[in-house]
């Protein structure tokens, strides 16, 4: 629990943070004109090495296969109606290119953990999913009942009311019981703040809040809310977290090859999608075309 001071510190942290933010967005140069995004978020940016010929970009990811981009993507089937088939076809893909993980609800942990044994490929659970309004003991079970499953990363849904509503020591403790419960047996935590649903200020919260936890991933969307991932969020993320390296997970609304690389170029090391096969093709014809 926060005492007094820990809680008035991150107040003060946080405040510092915003400001800082505030500080650079005034300073910062103005939209590129080829994609009307932040120039620090241009694709074009990263665009110069694999013109000149790079084949992998070297980037800090927790877990994958480092230095790829399918090692950095969760391939994601997270729909209410999926069958038994709809998870094994999704399990098959993961392990024939090689993503980091399948990222699936619940119920399903514990077939795609037998169908990816021995695949290097690993298995996400949802926790919270989608609103983040279940109780702390509640999501403090999810965890640890997925990964007795057989789930060796978890994404959490924070609670966004109470983040709104500034009970700042509710937030906290809703992330810190899913991230006691995973690290105890070895499982990454991701934690969902759905971006859309904040403003500026509250994503930088959620994010400091993540930190504070001991979280190792801080996450934009569930894909179920009104948006999923942007540029403007992912970098605002990225640079949040910078002091204490989290990874950052762009999720919601990913479905092309170039998306996945605005979303590198803003500094997210990890992306989930559902059309990671797809975009693994759209990558490896470009990379033919380029000899």
């Amino acid at each position: 629990m926060l005492n007094p001071n820990d809680l008035n510190r991150l107040v003060e942290i946080i405040t510092e943070e915003v400001m800082a933010a505030q500080r650079r967005a005034a300073d910062a140069p103005s939209q590129c004109s080829c994609h009307a995004v932040l120039y620090d978020c241009c694709p074009d940016r990263l665009q110069g090495m694999l013109d000149a010929g790079a084949s992998r970009i070297g980037l800090h990811a927790t877990g994958g296969a480092a230095g790829t981009v399918a090692g950095m993507i969760d391939h994601t089937l997270l729909k209410p109606d999926a069958s038994r088939a709809d998870i094994e076809k999704l399990c098959r893909e993961a392990a024939e290119f090689h993503f980091a993980t399948v990222c699936v609800n619940p119920a399903w942990v514990a077939l795609a953990a037998t169908l990816l044994r021995g695949s290097g490929v690993g298995v996400c659970s949802v926790v919270g999913f989608p609103l983040g309004a279940t109780t702390a003991d509640v999501k403090h079970y999810e965890t640890r009942r997925a990964i007795f499953d057989g789930a060796t990363e978890i994404d959490m849904v924070i609670n966004i009311g109470a983040l709104k509503a500034r009970d700042l020591e509710l937030a906290a403790k809703d992330i810190r019981g899913v991230v006691a419960a995973a690290h105890v047996r070895g499982a990454v935590v991701k934690v969902i703040i759905e971006a859309v649903l904040l403003t500026d200020e509250e994503k930088t919260i959620a994010c400091l809040l993540s930190k504070e936890a001991g979280a190792d991933f801080v996450k934009t969307s569930t894909g179920f809310s009104k948006a999923g991932a942007t540029v403007e969020d992912v970098a605002l993320m990225s640079r949040t977290v910078a002091p204490r390296r989290l990874g950052v997970k762009a999720a919601g609304g990913i479905r092309t090859y170039a998306d996945v690389v605005r979303m590198i170029q803003a500094g997210a090391t990890r992306v989930g999608c559902s059309n990671s096969v797809k975009i693994m093709e759209e990558a490896q014809a470009l990379a033919a075309r380029r000899g």
